[in-house]
């Protein structure tokens, strides 16, 4: 291995300003690295009473928090991202350990920790800065503002562990609302080392809060009266359990992105080369655990052999292996997810799909989750096929091939998810309607579906989402506006309503 192993221990949940020890709780997993099963990181005790506790003193920090000026704020945060910053190194490796995703990627990640508060302070807060209207009623001015919503509850993924859940906690933060952090099970020291750094920032007591749990853990958090809005990033089902658990609290804001079935349409006048190159990345980088990752590729006829003959043999190239090692690809997340990419290859052959390239398990140097990448050729398109329309969040691509675009279309829009989408051709034309055909949140042209820019939204249709999107946008569902009119002149007698008499004398 390069560089020696950062150290990490178990430290409690992370509640009003201090590390809380779990003492007689209700659970315990261990953090085992899925890149090597002999990398035990740490093992993790949870309570579900630290839960109640974090969100109650998540309540009694806001309004402290939610009063202070916007300049008040942001010096905190920019102590965050100096911390976040100074710490890339560690902070890329325990990403890497705790996901199996290569040490590059690692770092990619933590760089973008420090980034989203620049962004976030210099750009996003622009979109919820105060506007006055004069004159919004006859001589009555008009100011809108947007005020904070109180204590947010963001759940977070296990695939970018660090980055995602800090896309919602940033924004949550500087407009006022105070947080109680969930990190994935599978995720936990990731999720610890981020309270560790924001334990060294100093904020308020109870501003920032973070407790390690099971789904169990999750579900209370999101159900907790304390609890006004809940910011999650994870797949489908997990996130309608969340519509489900807070159907009686109807008032909770739920800012919900979940999954991904994405397409790229590659049409007969793209520049092949750069469309190979890019649906590699997007099929391929992370394992395909990815929300954008591109799970399907549509090909007009005069070019579908070439571009899959020459994208089966870059993808039996890529590299697969170890963190420390910087392949292309790691490990999958844990025992479930290789079971599942696994089964699905099975069920692609049930379905009458052609297997070109079939995705086994690796047995490598280092013991653990490691998969080969899979591609399947669909013989024809069925909006009913368990392979076609599921999300299988492993290195899987189905490849069909149409001359007909509307028919590119209908096939992008058959599976229920709406994220991204992506379009290889020199034609602005076939462009513009996909803009309009595509039932995505993101379209991309001549780009893979994914690396998403947080100074854009990041949302998606559907199954995807629920019209909340993060990124750029998010500091939009950290809010409330609220409208004001204000009325400097005196009273009028002469003004009043008919029917209406104020003569007392």
């Amino acid at each position: 291995m390069s560089s020696p192993l950062f150290d990490i221990s178990y430290k409690g949940d992370f509640i009003n300003g201090r590390f809380v020890p779990v003492t007689k709780g209700d659970g315990e997993f261990k953090d085992v690295s899925p890149a090597d099963l002999s990398d035990v990181i740490m093992k993790v005790g949870f309570k579900h009473d630290h839960i109640d506790e974090a969100c109650a003193a998540a309540k009694k920090a806001y309004p402290q928090w939610a009063m202070l000026s916007l300049d008040e704020r942001k010096k905190y945060l920019l102590r965050v991202k100096e911390l976040f910053d100074a710490n890339v190194e560690q902070m890329a490796q325990l990403i890497s350990r705790d996901t199996g995703k290569p040490l590059w990627e690692g770092i990619n990640e933590a760089k973008l920790l420090g980034s989203k508060i620049d962004i976030t302070l210099n750009q996003s807060l622009k979109l919820v800065a105060e506007e006055r209207i004069t004159n919004a009623l006859p001589q009555v001015d008009g100011v809108i503002r947007h005020r904070s919503r109180g204590v947010m509850a963001v759940v977070g993924p296990f695939n970018f562990p660090a980055h995602l859940p800090n896309g919602h906690i940033i924004p949550a933060l500087i407009a006022g609302n105070t947080v109680v952090f969930k990190p994935s099970e599978q995720t936990p020291a990731v999720g610890q080392f981020m309270a560790e750094l924001y334990e060294r920032a100093q904020l308020p007591p109870g501003v920032f809060n973070l407790v390690q749990g099971d789904g169990a853990a999750g579900g209370r958090l999101v159900a907790n009266e304390n609890v006004d809005g809940i910011l999650f990033t994870g797949s489908y089902e997990v996130g309608l359990k969340i519509k489900q658990e807070t159907l009686n609290q109807y008032w909770k804001i739920l800012a919900l992105e979940m999954g991904g079935k994405n397409a790229t349409v590659v049409w007969d006048d793209a520049d092949l080369e750069k469309a190979i190159y890019e649906t590699l990345v997007g099929a391929y980088m992370s394992s395909g655990q990815r929300c954008s990752g591109t799970s399907r590729v549509i090909l007009h006829p005069k070019i579908a052999d070439e571009f899959t003959e020459k994208f089966y043999q870059a993808a039996k190239k890529l590299s697969i292996g170890h963190w420390s090692e910087n392949t292309f690809m790691g490990s999958l997340i844990n025992a479930a997810a290789v079971e599942k990419y696994i089964r699905f290859q099975e069920i692609a052959n049930r379905e009458n799909c052609e297997s070109l390239m079939r995705g086994k398990s690796l047995d490598l140097k280092h013991k653990g989750f490691y998969v080969t990448p899979s591609i399947h050729l669909v013989k024809k398109f069925d909006p009913n096929s368990v392979y076609q329309k599921s999300e299988i969040f492993g290195p899987n691509v189905a490849i069909h091939t149409t001359d007909n675009f509307d028919e590119a279309m209908h096939i992008v829009n058959s599976s229920g998810y709406g994220l991204v989408m992506a379009l290889f051709s020199k034609n602005k034309e076939l462009y513009e309607q996909a803009l309009f055909k595509a039932r995505v949140g993101l379209l991309n042209w001549n780009r893979t579906t994914n690396g998403a820019s947080s100074r854009l939204p990041f949302g998606g249709m559907g199954k995807s989402g629920n019209d909340r999107p993060s990124a750029h946008f998010a500091i939009q569902y950290c809010t409330v506006p609220v409208a004001s009119l204000e009325d400097p002149t005196p009273f009028d007698p002469t003004k009043v309503l008919p029917g209406m008499n104020l003569d007392t004398k």
